[in-house]
């Protein structure tokens, strides 16, 4: 028999923009700091306890490609005999992490496990391919891997290949999402999140990073207007109407969960803030990634045995306003205004690795704060994909 998975504490960075107030630190640095407070914030945990911390990171190019999430462990000064692993499903790699942990839990191969995210998109490299023959003539070329495809295999299909972008003005298109429904839409994440910080509701999760100022999430605008945002050039078609306005930027960040069953939890002297209930992962065509959320939210809501109608907050995580709007359009039967009710990533921001472990939890936060209920957290992944997970405090 399956045991029950809770989530016991969840931690994360301020999130910075590109080259902003987190583009000193190095990934696994950020990494460590999570680890490090989640386990501070549980006085009765002894560290040895802990049987594996999971992390996921989209990028393993720089400076956390050596199993950052082992290089974490060790930096954050845990016992040498706590393993680590990291694992990618690209945007979805924080909540893929927590999904992995959680199962170890629940059949019996651990009791207790930190399991999160992180991603550096400023200190992401350029990275040159080696070339096919020695002594090369020509030019090489280095590559960004900051966001998206790179050194592309030739058999890919063209379609499946497009840039992130373009793939959202493909869903702006097919469900006929104008540019004003997408800028209001990145506006109410704007407010919301600026409402958030200032009623305090982030200050249990939220851990500044020694030895930096920042101290919130760096890329709330809270001064944004929908006239503000109407100014603003597509950036993927010259007639679309994706903008940097209405897209989450680039970000830096890290987040990380303390996950146990019953005994792990009577071990660390913490009483849950929420406890899993369900998990699903879907696929779907490239090019229609952003809708990847949808199959993969019905399924966990399948499996937890509830509809639309039994959440109370739902965790969405805002890779684009026409990629959100496109799902909310999916789910007929979900009140759109228990989505992201403290802003979402078009505010916050999104890096990478982290933002599934971010919108977890946050969600568990907001469920235990409100004293129980039900929630769903949801994300869509470049390459075709979407996760979600079922919350019960």
């Amino acid at each position: 028999m399956a045991s029950d998975v809770y989530v016991l504490d969840a931690v994360r960075t301020p999130i910075g923009r590109y080259g902003g107030g987190l583009a000193g630190v190095r990934p696994d640095d950020l990494a460590a700091h999570v680890l490090r407070e989640v386990v501070r914030r549980s006085p009765e945990l002894d560290p040895a306890r802990i049987d594996d911390v999971l992390l996921g990171n989209a990028n393993g190019a720089g400076e956390e490609n050596r199993d950052v999430a082992r290089m974490a462990v060790l930096l954050a000064g845990l016992p040498p005999t706590v393993p680590g692993a990291t694992v990618n499903r690209l945007c979805g790699s924080g909540l893929e992490a927590v999904i992995g942990a959680s199962r170890a839990i629940a059949v019996g191969d651990a009791s207790i496990c930190v399991a999160g995210g992180v991603e550096s998109m400023t200190r992401a490299p350029w990275v040159l391919p080696k070339p096919e023959a020695g002594y090369p003539r020509g030019h090489e070329t280095l590559h960004s891997t900051t966001l998206g495809w790179r050194m592309v295999n030739p058999a890919m299909p063209d379609a499946w290949t497009a840039s992130l972008g373009e793939c959202t003005e493909i869903l702006a298109e097919r469900y006929g999402i104008s540019r004003d429904e997408q800028d209001t839409f990145a506006v109410r994440s704007q407010r919301l999140a600026a409402r958030a910080w200032a009623d305090g509701a982030y200050a249990d999760e939220v851990s500044p990073v020694p030895g930096t100022e920042l101290e919130r999430d760096e890329s709330v605008r809270p001064e944004t207007t929908v006239e503000a945002l109407a100014r603003l050039r597509p950036v993927f078609r010259p007639d679309g109407s994706v903008t940097a306005g209405n897209s989450s930027p680039l970000n830096d960040g890290a987040s990380a969960l303390l996950l146990a069953d019953r005994a792990g939890a009577e071990a660390a002297g913490r009483t849950p803030l929420a406890r899993i209930v369900s998990r699903a992962v879907a696929g779907i065509e490239p090019h229609l990634f952003g809708i990847g959320p949808v199959h993969a939210a019905e399924e966990a809501l399948r499996r937890a045995g509830i509809g639309w109608s039994d959440l109370a907050v739902v965790e969405l995580n805002e890779a684009f306003a026409a990629q959100s709007l496109a799902c909310l359009g999916l789910w007929k039967e979900l009140d759109p205004a228990i989505v992201n009710p403290q802003g979402g990533a078009i505010a916050l921001g999104h890096p990478l690795g982290s933002s599934g472990s971010r919108i977890l939890g946050s969600l568990a936060w907001q469920l235990h704060r409100r004293g129980g209920g039900l929630g769903l957290a949801a994300i869509c992944i470049g390459v075709g994909q979407g996760l979600a997970v079922v919350l019960e405090a």
